[in-house]
């Protein structure tokens, strides 16, 4: 029974269950409160699998996304709130997030077809420029004129404002393409407003990866008058985009041929895949979630195993997804977002006001067709890994104001994390994208060619 059609002593028997759940891991964790190591994991990560389901099907009544849910119920369960799941329980979860993230890479690499691209490709372009600039520059602006109510931007010399500003620019145009696949997932939507999402979300990490390597030579010219311009961050990072796009080619072809000629064990495939070459591009330095989105466009695209590509994640992907926002709804720094707030709420409600209105420029430019001009917005609001990785480089770079930089930019991502899924979820069922007569890809039958 699907949780749309579910009766109302269907959501109480829900409700009643997460709460026996909760209840479950309550009492257990008073009665054995130093129960750590594997015993501890598995109990956690079979609560968290219970516990988002659940509380995602409560939340569908008033049409929050199922991610959401799974962000509550990991926010409730996770250190700052009940403590049913300690900070140490989340930290060695994380290798369920780099399976996550590689079986969206690739996922969303294998939603990407050519035909759509090439059908969106002047919206894309135009939307790219306009957002990266438009976005970048006035966040900066705000970030600036905020100083009063930033705490560690009173205390640094205006040069150093300038450059914590410029790069705050730059990191707020970042989106979270597990959010876009996880609604689109969910909705099942088609048409142009998750044609274009997907496609803008999977491209722009190139973009904001190139802007970022921009942004840290000016800062450090602004912290530095003495130091002059180095271009040596762009060797490096044309060595890590150009491996990154080989090595994704390689990995599709490789896995198009594998899906052709043998097509047995997907899943412990895309198991090892989200493991193993994640940990060897990492030692290699190129960049995992671009190699993986070039590795499921080229299976899609330069081969005929795309649907059965697509299959074989959607099978994994039920499982992987809720346990990836119940674990970042648990990482949430609750504690960090009380203190913060207030500048936090201000950049980010900026930052969602300019997105708009950059969206709505890019939109007469393009000629857009009015479903875009009006919604394309709210597929950009949302945060994650990314912007969050963005910070950790500026914190390395920048020792100066790194700590706090990096402080404000983890509450500005906890409060686009929650909103901006439920903005996009709301923009597909208001343009009736999400009621199209497409099916899930679970429900998607293998050609009879690959069985």
């Amino acid at each position: 029974m699907s949780a749309r059609s579910k009766t109302p002593l269907g959501r109480v028997l829900d409700a009643f269950s997460l709460a026996v759940v909760f209840g479950i891991l309550y009492f257990a964790v008073r009665a054995a409160p130093g129960l750590r190591g594997d015993a501890g994991i598995f109990g956690a990560i079979g609560f968290l699998l219970l516990a988002g389901t659940l509380m995602s099907e409560l939340l569908e009544v008033i049409r929050l996304p199922h991610l959401t849910g799974y962000l509550v119920a990991g926010l409730i369960a996770g250190p700052h709130v009940l403590g049913l799941i300690d900070t140490d329980s989340v930290k060695r979860l994380a290798p369920v997030n780099t399976l996550a993230l590689a079986l969206i890479a690739l996922g969303g690499g294998a939603e990407l077809r050519v035909d759509q691209v090439r059908r969106g490709l002047k919206s894309l372009v135009v939307a790219t420029i306009i957002q990266t600039l438009v976005v970048g520059i006035a966040v900066a602006g705000i970030f600036v004129l905020a100083r009063p109510v930033i705490p560690f931007a009173q205390r640094l010399p205006m040069s150093a404002v300038l450059a914590a500003g410029l790069l705050f620019g730059v990191v707020a145009t970042t989106r979270s393409p597990s959010a876009t696949l996880g609604i689109l997932a969910q909705t099942r939507a088609r048409g142009p407003l998750a044609s274009f999402a997907l496609a803008f979300v999977m491209t722009s990490d190139v973009v904001v990866i190139v802007a970022l390597a921009c942004g840290i030579m000016v800062a450090h010219v602004m912290l530095e008058p003495s130091a002059t311009l180095s271009f040596a961050a762009f060797r490096t990072l044309g060595h890590e985009i150009l491996g990154s796009v080989s090595l994704g080619t390689t990995l599709g072809v490789v896995l198009a041929a594998y899906l052709r000629f043998i097509g047995r064990q997907l899943l412990v495939v895309l198991v090892a895949i989200g493991f193993g070459a994640t940990e060897v591009l990492r030692y290699l330095q190129f960049d995992p979630l671009l190699t993986f989105v070039v590795a499921g466009f080229v299976v899609q695209n330069l081969s005929k195993q795309g649907d059965r590509f697509l299959h074989a994640i959607e099978g994994m992907g039920g499982v992987v997804y809720v346990l990836f926002f119940a674990i970042a709804g648990a990482d949430l720094d609750v504690p960090l977002l009380k203190e913060l707030w207030p500048a936090a709420l201000l950049l980010a409600a900026s930052r969602a006001a300019i997105t708009f209105g950059a969206a709505r420029l890019s939109g007469a430019i393009a000629r857009d067709p009015p479903v875009l001009k009006r919604w394309a917005w709210t597929s950009l609001v949302a945060q994650a890994g990314l912007t969050q990785g963005l910070a950790n480089v500026v914190q390395r770079e920048f020792p100066v104001f790194g700590d706090p930089f990096r402080a404000l930019v983890f509450a500005n991502v906890a409060l686009n994390a929650i909103v901006g899924p439920v903005l996009f979820k709301l923009a597909l069922d208001r343009s009736k994208e999400s009621k199209g007569p497409a099916p899930a890809l679970s429900e998607v039958e293998e050609p009879a060619d690959a069985k």
